[in-house]
């Protein structure tokens, strides 16, 4: 109830009126109530505070009233003394003989008197507040009383016109139609705004018009042609120190008053213009100008350089002349000396940038060369510390497969034996990472039959297809192509391999098209597909998109393969369709045939040639190394001996006395000794022997070494089925076979089986 009594919108006579009624119906209730004297002290005390509140909150909102009517009587007064301020300056700008206006600093028309743009009254009519300097100066120049000839002479006016009024203060004329004209200044206030006055001058003009045309003669005319042709502000004083003549290019540097252009002006009554419009800069030239005109007739000329509020940077040249009047010249050098600033911050720019490149680019090739020395440390450290106990196992691993075990114990073997062949190709995978990286592949291009290499991979795939329940087709082909057939054999291992663990049915092909001048080999698969969005995501390093659905791995093989393909010039392309499959591409250039060149060949499973009775020197200075590859040797019946040295070696060929069908040697042996030397010194002494080194060392000047002395080179850990070809063909050619029936590997990982 009191809610709907009570509330903030009424007014204080109003509300006062509601209490006084609430307290008398208070009163007569209170009066009412005879029984229960406790409850009625109560309410009684209760209407007591209730009535103690209104009569503060009266209180309180009489002084407010009071206070309000005080202020709103200030504000008035206020108002009124605005308003008549008004008044008065527009009485006052009334009284000007000038049309005057003014712009606020946002350039929009604030005031303006009544003779304000009167020559021009089709202007007069279109000015209202706020109207913007810029539409006032197009509504100017299409004013049909301004003398303008065209509409590229508008375009030029206009142009002309705003670029003045960036200016501090500035005059100038504008010629009118009937020969009327005006003069305009423009002066910048301290609020940012603009005071423009327009002056009738035509009679001035016209005045001087007629001087002029009365005191030039013919060579005067052409006096004053010529110096109004000039890039230069010419003042030109007679003896007196007076005006006598000028040029067009001084009111357009300056804009002085017209009054102050006239024949007859002394020279003090023009510097003290200028000087106050600050034009002449704020040094203190006006007293080496006064000292210079005042001096002897013979002075010397004067030079001062002008260096104005707005930048603009002015050539001051004052010279005597014979009859003693004297000539003072303005050139402008402002767009040279800022031509020339801007060429010396561009070029203190750029050699603190090139300062601050060079120095990021030496920051950066001293991290790399430290990235690739500590890259390259730690792929010799892996490849001996890693590699070498590893082709041990491998060795054990082998002869431990040759024995007769029960069902249980070969599949753990198996199981172990394909642990080990895991580990050894994710090992070669980031020791291929690392030799990109390092920059220590190269390439050696030769030709090569094709359809050679993609037998050998038939051969190689085909169990790997036959165990995942996969067709494998590899289409034959004549065709020959330039590569280096051990990185393009690694490249199609990868894709093939990548086709086969993640196809779940169908099959894998792999096959040639000829298109022109290139052939490009293609490996088709039916697997799951790329999703267009993760297509070149998988060329990045440890990248598997869906582990869950592969094999084992560190998402590697891509990544060497883009790589390689770029080492070898061989264009990669990838196409997919999700749920249909996927096809990798490598463009090569078909090639011509070279009788020469040593072509690839698959592996010859059907020699059956024995080994029995071939003489194998092992030279190996770890002990589990060389037991294991002595147990290896004996289990394809050979006949293995054992040294760590040179010395060693040579006391078994004396007792057995005969030197070696094949050396077999470690490239790294005790102090400080390699594989490259003993077999040297064993051949110095015994003729040539065919000798395969093995290391775990992939420095590509190391397969130089190994090629120049005839010497086959087979990585760690070792592909046992390579080791068994090459002995075989050992015992069926000869002693010259080694270094005549198959290259070295380059890199342990392209020949891996």
């Amino acid at each position: 109830m009191s809610e709907r009594l009570l509330s903030d919108d009424l007014s204080l006579e109003e509300e006062n009126r509601r209490l006084r009624e609430i307290l008398r119906a208070l009163m007569d209730r209170s009066e009412r109530l005879t029984q229960g004297a406790t409850r009625s002290v109560a309410q009684l005390g209760h209407v007591v505070a209730l009535e103690s509140q209104i009569r503060t909150r009266t209180r309180d909102l009489a002084e407010t009233l009071d206070k309000l009517r005080i202020t709103n009587a200030r504000l008035s007064q206020a108002e009124r003394d605005a308003v008549g301020a008004r008044n008065a300056l527009a009485d006052a700008l009334e009284a000007m003989v000038e049309g005057f206006a003014m712009f606020d600093a946002q350039d929009r028309l604030t005031m303006w008197n009544s003779r304000f743009c009167a020559d021009l009254p089709d202007v007069r009519r279109r000015l209202g507040p706020g109207l913007s300097f810029r539409d006032y100066v197009r509504i100017v120049s299409e004013s049909t009383s301004l003398k303008i000839t065209d509409a590229n002479e508008r375009r030029d006016w206009v142009a002309k016109r705003l670029e003045n009024h960036r200016r501090r203060d500035v005059n100038f004329m504008v010629a009118l139609v009937e020969d009327q004209w005006l003069q305009i200044s423009e002066q910048r206030m301290s609020s940012g705004g603009t005071a423009v006055t327009q002056t009738d001058v035509t009679g001035m003009v016209r005045v001087a018009r007629e001087e002029r045309a009365k005191l030039l003669d013919e060579q005067a005319q052409m006096v004053r042609a010529t110096l109004d042709h000039i890039d230069q502000g010419v003042m030109i004083f007679d003896a007196k120190a007076r005006l006598a003549g000028w040029n067009r290019r001084l009111r357009e540097l300056f804009s002085p008053p017209v009054e102050l252009l006239v024949s007859g002006t002394p020279f003090t009554a023009i510097l003290n213009s200028l000087m106050r419009r600050r034009q002449l800069g704020r040094s203190n030239i006006r007293a080496t100008l006064t000292d210079w005109v005042n001096g002897p007739p013979h002075r010397a000329p004067l030079r001062l350089e002008i260096r104005q509020d707005d930048g603009a940077i002015l050539d001051l040249f004052a010279q005597a002349m014979p009859d003693q009047g004297f000539v003072i010249s303005f050139n402008d050098l402002t767009k040279e000396r800022r031509a020339i600033e801007e060429m010396h911050r561009l070029n203190e720019t750029l050699e603190a940038r090139v300062r601050a490149r060079t120095l990021e680019l030496e920051s950066a090739r001293d991290e790399a060369e430290r990235a690739n020395a500590s890259k390259s440390r730690f792929v010799a450290s892996a490849s001996h510390d890693l590699l070498q106990p590893l082709n041990a196992a491998k060795l054990f691993l082998s002869s431990l497969s040759s024995m007769d075990h029960p069902p249980a114990q070969a599949r753990l073997i198996e199981r172990v034996n394909s642990a080990f062949g895991s580990v050894e190709q994710i090992l070669g995978a980031l020791l291929d990472i690392s030799k990109f990286d390092i920059g220590a592949a190269r390439a050696k291009p030769e030709t090569i039959p094709l359809g050679a290499l993609l037998d050998r991979l038939r051969e190689e795939f085909a169990p790997m297809a036959k165990a995942r329940g996969l067709d494998l087709r590899v289409r034959d082909t004549t065709a020959h192509v330039r590569t280096d057939p051990v990185y393009l054999k690694r490249v199609l291992q990868n894709l093939l391999s990548n086709a086969l663990r993640y196809t779940k049915k169908g099959g894998v092909l792999l096959g040639v098209r000829g298109t022109g001048d290139h052939l490009r080999i293609e490996v088709w698969d039916t697997g799951p597909g790329i999703p267009e969005d993760k297509q070149a995501e998988i060329f990045q390093e440890f990248t598997r998109l869906d582990p869950a659905h592969g094999e084992s791995g560190m998402g590697l093989g891509l990544a060497i393969v883009e790589q390689a393909c770029a080492l070898l010039g061989h264009p990669l392309a990838l196409r997919s369709l999700p749920g249909r499959g996927t096809v990798f591409s490598v463009t090569l250039a078909r090639a011509t045939p070279d009788p020469e060149g040593r072509a690839i060949h698959a592996p010859e499973d059907s020699l059956h040639d024995t080994l029995d009775g071939l003489l194998v020197l092992v030279v190996e200075n770890d002990a589990e190394v060389r037991k294991g590859m002595t147990a290896v040797l004996e289990d394809w019946g050979t006949s293995p001996i054992e040294a760590t040295t040179t010395e060693e070696a040579e006391a078994l060929i004396a007792d057995l006395g005969v030197p070696p069908d094949v050396i077999l040697a470690d490239y790294q042996l005790d102090a400080g000794a390699n594989g490259l030397d003993v077999i040297a010194e064993l051949r110095a002494r015994h003729g040539t022997i065919p000798a395969v080194l093995i290391t775990a060392d992939h420095d590509p000047a190391l397969v130089q070494k190994a090629a120049d002395r005839a010497v086959l080179l087979l990585r760690k850990p070792l592909s046992l089925r390579r080791l068994q070809r090459l002995l075989r063909q050992v015992s069926m050619q000869g002693s010259t076979a080694p270094a005549q029936a198959e290259r070295g590997d380059h890199s342990y990982w392209l020949h891996q089986d």
